[in-house]
Formats: structure tokens, C-alpha cells, sequence
């Protein structure tokens, strides 16, 4: 879902506006909101369209609900701040304004008669089917809203809504026709697949030791650490039931299973424990971290790791890459003790010899060699087509779920996707790590049912309004600058 929805973010500009529906018997989520210092209360302005830090906190506010809901609850600040939430609030409001700039140029408009219409038709402000005055006005109290504030940014969805609309046009006959065929037309193959199986390799140290000369920056050691560690273990600490107990209470959100459940005591009750200890250990921890610094107390071990070994933590070593040479890192949990780490030497990252790097680059020249080698095949193999034995098909069509062997279903589809926009009649079509090598025997035309031509004009439709809004927002780019007030967007 998460996947999809980031693919697909750019054709989510119509469908997913800014929350004055979206919120209604929702809310915003609970965590708060964004705290950008703009510009008399502005992050930016488009256009003539300035863009206010309410606004950006609403459309936040409705993504992050978003992405929570698909990501079962999940989602938190810092995952928010990772995938860019914050830019892509923004990128949806630049578009809009954009649009509105567009809108107000060519005069489109949406009265005071209009809003209230739809706002009166809204299920979630009616009592027993009739729109409810009071219904409204509670809600906008709740999400603490002016009246005039949501009115206008209705105002606003109305005429982007308006003008989009513009440029909603049915399929012509032609354009379903020609989409149509391209759907329904059958080809009857002579193939041949080729893989890596079918290729004579035999490595050349050579020319791999020449690879990895051409490219040996790529082949770099590990930053290394020589690290001072004194440990403070937390197993030795005495808790009772009752302690476990009160400490599960207390912090019981904080134990959840794979899909968010939260569980019981007993089933939190080993991961309590170690968490309770851990925080009896920590005055302890803390005492030890001081007297090392003063040169009282002598580590418990001294080791050299390599960047992100997993002796320590992701958050350790981000904490190290922080510091320098002779800096004591405070306290941090490792599995189940506090290690308190001087940096006693930083080794850099340097260009591995041959030798070091030899696994990696005969790995890596042998995957490239293969692939050239398999190519070279695969020409040859075009050329003395009528002198091979290639697998006959039935008529095939890009629409059919149907394996051809020995490619499997996915492998079959794509093959077929790259066929039929392909216009050669005889060549190659590269599958995953496998190549194909085709011959067009033969070709026919069926007609499109009535299901299948519903479908096609709704394809057309969908295709012919993408097309005109991608091409609107490329003109409005240019037609109407950003000026951004605060960094990160």
C-alpha cells in the first residue's frame, strides 16, 4: 500500500485534496502540527497565491493520516520526516495554487450560492437527512476553524475542481479504435530463451584485475574504530513481581505485537523485565561514565569495529559518526547492558588492494561478463534464426494470462508488454536475466466485446485526461514561479 501510494503520489493531486471533506468525522491526528517559521504566518508563495503554514499543517495532517492507516498505526514523526511527508504536502499545495493562479487568470469562479449548497449537502453536518447548524459550527470549534477559513478553502477544491473539469473530454472514435486494435491483436511467435546457462564462461583474471583498475574507487575499506567500551550490566539488578507488574502498567502502549496489538502481561513480561532492569541500571551506568571520564575507572574492553558492526546499535553508531577522536559517548543500551564508549582512534576508508577486493570484483565482473557474453549470443542467434529450433506459440494476446515456456507468468508478461509495443517483427526482448529471441509467424485482428470496448474507452478517457493535466501542470510551472520563506520544502 505504502509502495503504491508513493509510485503514485503525482496522479493523487485531484483525487486527494486538502481536508475540508476529508476531515469531516475525523479530525486531525493527534500528534500535533507542523512548526515551520514562515513569513506573516506563510511558508511560501505561488504566484500571486500565498500558501500558509494552516494550510501546510492540514494537508500534513490528512498524508500522515493516510500512510498511518495503511501502515496500521505505525507511522511516527521521525518515519514521517524519512519519507519526505512534509515535501510532499507541499508539492500537492504548490500544484493547487499553481492551478488556482490558473484559474483566476481565466476568470473561474465559484459563489457564495455554490458553497453553501455543498457544504449543506454534506452527510457528516446533516441530522435525520437535513443539513444541522449546529452540527457545523461544533465541528468547526473542534478542529478549531473559522468559519471563514474552511468556507475559502472549500472555495478553493470547488474551482480547482471546476477548472480540471475543463479538460475532461470523451475518447473519439479514432483514438478507441486505435487503442482497440493495439488491445486485440494476436500474434503467432517462433521463439527462442536464452539465459546465462546457455553462455561458455570461463573467467579471465586479466581482464578482471583490469575491471577492477578501471573502477577501483568503487572497492573501499570500512571506516574503522579502535573503541574503549566499559560495560554496566543490568542482569545482576533485583526486581520483584510487584515492580515488573507496576512497570508493565505503566508502560504497557509500549509493548505491541506484530500488528499493533497490545499484549498482555504475561506475554510483555520478559521484554518488561529487561526494560525495568535496564532502568535500575542506569543511575549506575551513569556513575561509571563519570568516573572513565576522570580516568578513575579502566574500560571493561578495548576492540576495533568497522562502521555499523552489530556488536553495537544502528543508533550507536550514529552517535559515533557524531564525535571525534578522545570523545566519550554517554550511556547507550546494547541488548541488555549500558556501554559507555571512548573513541580512541578513527581509521579512514581507503582503496582496497586487488587482493582485499578480489571476491567483490570477481562477483561483480563476472555478472557483467555473463550479461555481454549473452548479448553477443543472442545477435548470433537472430542471425542464424532459420537454422535454430525455436518453440512455436499459439496466437498470443496482451491481455491473455498465458506462460510461455519456459518463461514463467511474470516473465511471460512482460515479454508480451515489451512485444506488442515493440514495431520489429524479429528481435530481442531482454526478460528479467533472460533474453528472448522472437519471429513474428503470423498476425490477426479480433473484435473487442462489449465489456472489453466499455473498458477501452474508459483506458482512453484516463489516458486523454493524464495527458492534458500533466501537460497543464508542465505550462503552469513555467507560468507561475515558487518563492519558498522557510528551508525543507
Amino acid at each position: 500500500m505504502i509502495s503504491w501510494m508513493q509510485k503514485h503520489n503525482k496522479y493523487l493531486v485531484w483525487t486527494i485534496w486538502v481536508a475540508t471533506i476529508a476531515f469531516i468525522g475525523a479530525g486531525f491526528v493527534g500528534w500535533g502540527t507542523l512548526d515551520l517559521s514562515g513569513k506573516s504566518g506563510n511558508v511560501a508563495k505561488v504566484g500571486d497565491i500565498e500558501i500558509s503554514q494552516t494550510k501546510l499543517n492540514m494537508v500534513y495532517s490528512n498524508i500522515y493520516s493516510q500512510y498511518n492507516e495503511a501502515m496500521q498505526g505505525k507511522l511516527d514523526d521521525k518515519k514521517a520526516k524519512e519519507m519526505g511527508l512534509v515535501k510532499q504536502a507541499f508539492k500537492r499545495l504548490e500544484t493547487q495554487a499553481k492551478i488556482l493562479n490558473f484559474a483566476k487568470e481565466v476568470g473561474i469562479i465559484v459563489s457564495d450560492e455554490e458553497i453553501l449548497e455543498r457544504i449543506q449537502a454534506i452527510a457528516g453536518f446533516k441530522k435525520e437527512g437535513v443539513f444541522n447548524q449546529d452540527i457545523y459550527n461544533n465541528y468547526l470549534l473542534g478542529q478549531r476553524i473559522k468559519a471563514k477559513v474552511f468556507e475559502n478553502t472549500f472555495r478553493e477544491e470547488l474551482i480547482i475542481q471546476k477548472t480540471i473539469a475543463l479538460l475532461t473530454t470523451e475518447g473519439l472514435d479514432l483514438e478507441i479504435e486505435s487503442i482497440s486494435a493495439a488491445m486485440n491483436v494476436s500474434d503467432k511467435l517462433a521463439y527462442i530463451v536464452l539465459s546465462e546457462k546457455d553462455v561458455d564462461f570461463t573467467l579471465d583474471e586479466a581482464k578482471a584485475k583490469s575491471f577492477w583498475e578501471m573502477q577501483k574507487e568503487n572497492y573501499m575499506t570500512k571506516q574503522k574504530y579502535d573503541l574503549s567500551i566499559v560495560w554496566t550490566e543490568s542482569k545482576t539488578a533485583v526486581v520483584t513481581e510487584d515492580e515488573i507488574k507496576a512497570y508493565y502498567e505503566a508502560n504497557s502502549f509500549n509493548y505491541t505485537n506484530a500488528q499493533g496489538k497490545q499484549l498482555s502481561y504475561e506475554e510483555a513480561k520478559s521484554n518488561a523485565t529487561n526494560d525495568l532492569k535496564l532502568k535500575k541500571t542506569k543511575k549506575s551506568a551513569q556513575k561509571a561514565y563519570i568516573a572513565f571520564k576522570k580516568g578513575t575507572l579502566n574500560s571493561s574492553e578495548k576492540i576495533t569495529l568497522s562502521l555499523g558492526d552489530l556488536k553495537l546499535t544502528p543508533d550507536v553508531w550514529n552517535a559515533l559518526q557524531e564525535k571525534s577522536i578522545g570523545d566519550i559517548l554517554k550511556p547507550k543500551v546494547v541488548a541488555d547492558m549500558y556501554a559507555t564508549i571512548k573513541i580512541e582512534n578513527i581509521v579512514l576508508p581507503k582503496v582496497k588492494t586487488y587482493a582485499e577486493a578480489k571476491a567483490e570484483v570477481t562477483t561483480l565482473y563476472t555478472a557483467q561478463a555473463k550479461k555481454e557474453a549473452l548479448l553477443i549470443l543472442s545477435e548470433k542467434t537472430l542471425k542464424e534464426f532459420n537454422q535454430s529450433k525455436p518453440i512455436l506459440s499459439n496466437f498470443v494476446k496482451l491481455e491473455e494470462n498465458i506462460d510461455l515456456k519456459p518463461l514463467n507468468n511474470q516473465e511471460s508478461v512482460t515479454f508480451l508488454q515489451k512485444l506488442f509495443t515493440s514495431s520489429k517483427e524479429k528481435g530481442i526482448i531482454s526478460v528479467m536475466d533472460k533474453i528472448v529471441v522472437y519471429n513474428i509467424l503470423e498476425q490477426k485482428l479480433t473484435s473487442a466485446d462489449k465489456n472489453e470496448t466499455k473498458n477501452i474507452q474508459e483506458t482512453v478517457n484516463t489516458l486523454k485526461q493524464n495527458t492534458f493535466e500533466t501537460n497543464l501542470i508542465k505550462m503552469l510551472d513555467k507560468k507561475y514561479p515558487t518563492e519558498t520563506y522557510v528551508t525543507g520544502l
